[in-house]
Order: C-alpha cells, then structure tokens, then sequence
C-alpha cells in the first residue's frame, strides 16, 4: 500500500523503539519522512539506511525555534507538511509526589506536555498551507488513571488529552484532524529500561498475564493504529482517543477453564 505518497511526516522521537518503528512503517508507505529527535548519530543513520525520502532534524521539542526549523526542513526538503505526530517522551524515575523534586516535575511536563503543545503550535500553519492534515499525539493509559510514584508523567499524559481535544475544536475547520493514542506497555527500551535517576524498569512492575491479550504490546502495534488515524481512512475521526493496551485498564480477564 502507499497511503501516504507525495505526503511528508514530522515524527518526533524519531529514532526511538516506537518513533523508529512509525518512521519506517511511513517510509514504506510511500511517506517523505523528517525524523526529529536529539540523538544526531542514530537520527542520520537512520535517514541514511531510508534513502533520499528521509530527512533529519535535531529537534528539541521544548525549544519553539528548534521546533520552526524541524517544520521549515519539512517545507524546504519536500515542499509541505502533511502530517505530525507527537511521540517524544520521557519517563520520571519513580517516587511519591512527597519526594519528587520540583525540578524532575518541570522536565518532564517541558519535554511531555509542552513539547506537545509547541509541536501543535509550529505545525498547525505548516498543515494549513498544505490544505489540511493530521496530527497524533502519543499519550499512555497513565493519561486514563492514576499510577503511584509516576505523577508528573501521569499529569503530563492527563494534560495531553484536553490539548488534544481543544486543538481538535480550533483546527477542524482548517481540515485538521488531532487525536490521542494511548499505548499500554509496549516492549520497547522506554518501559524495558529504567527511567534516568530510577534502578527499576517500569516493565518489571506489568506482567501481561492478567490482560485479556496476554502479551507486551510490540511498537508496530502501535504504529498500524497510528497510520489508520493519519490516512484517508480516518477522515472522520477528531477529537478523539484511542487506547491499545491488550486490556491493560480493564482489569484481569476470566481465565480459561483446563480441564
């Protein structure tokens, strides 16, 4: 299939387990891609392994200038940009609210929730020179609840689902659909790994065992749902959230009887 021929994708956290695995599920389908991220070595590798329909920018999604120039190497390299999402993320290193440092809050509501909402606010006339498009923000079921030890990332996921659903009421006229995706624990080196300042990995706390689909989720779990909310095929769809986490939030599912 190539959905997204002749269009051009801004994907932030580019050269992550997720951001990695929607830059080349987009490049194959036909996508320019501009892979934003901070890791310089591992962004123009991957650039490099995708060929002449892939661009990377160094971007730090907290800084609005850095964020200018990701959208105006979109524009310049391939003429529009059709499609944003907002994948970059941090994780806080696990601690109750009582002895989480003001300084950890800040970090991570500046690179989770306002890198979000600069990438909204850079992106939004880009997308509305290229006559519409979309724009998907990566949130997580913490967005959906409470998680003990984890408050900042919890508020900064919370936070991203009424950004979302106010840029949803401001862009629609303009043709651009904005919506939520909320991921489960997905096996990738961001929940198999501990955060910065944390000894334990948020993995080791989730077996899948209770779920109803009793496995990890895998990053292209993610990213088929993320290309069906860009496509045509979701033309409809704003505003709204959508949770893949094999059950996770449900609660533990009925186990199968053995004889």
């Amino acid at each position: 299939m190539n959905r997204f021929a002749n269009q051009t994708v801004l994907v932030t956290g580019g050269t992550g387990g997720q951001g990695s695995s929607h830059v080349r599920a987009y490049h194959a389908e036909g996508a320019n891609l501009v892979i934003g991220g901070i890791d310089a070595d591992r962004g123009a590798a991957l650039a490099d392994e995708l060929g002449t329909r892939a661009h990377f920018t160094r971007l730090d999604v907290t800084d609005e200038n850095s964020w200018s120039a990701a959208v105006s190497a979109a524009e310049s390299t391939f003429g529009a940009l059709n499609v944003l999402v907002n994948n970059a993320g941090v994780q806080n290193p696990p601690a109750p609210i009582e002895h989480t440092d003001h300084a950890t809050w800040s970090r991570i509501l500046d690179i989770n929730l306002t890198g979000t909402f600069l990438g909204v606010k850079v992106a939004a006339p880009a997308l509305r020179r290229a006559t519409g498009g979309a724009i998907v923000n990566i949130a997580s079921t913490m967005g959906l609840g409470g998680t003990a030890h984890y408050a900042p990332y919890v508020a900064s996921k919370w936070a991203v689902r009424g950004l979302t659903r106010t840029a949803a009421l401001e862009l629609g006229r303009d043709h651009i659909r904005v919506n939520t995706i909320h991921p489960g624990v997905i096996a990738t080196p961001f929940i198999q790994q501990p955060a910065v300042g944390a000894t334990t990995a948020i993995a080791d706390f989730y077996s899948p065992e209770p779920f109803a689909i009793p496995r990890l989720g895998e990053p292209i779990d993610v990213t088929r749902l993320l290309l069906f909310l860009t496509s045509s095929d979701a033309s409809f769809i704003t505003g709204s959230e959508y949770v893949i986490d094999g059950g996770l939030l449900l609660g533990p599912a009925l186990q199968t009887e053995t004889a």
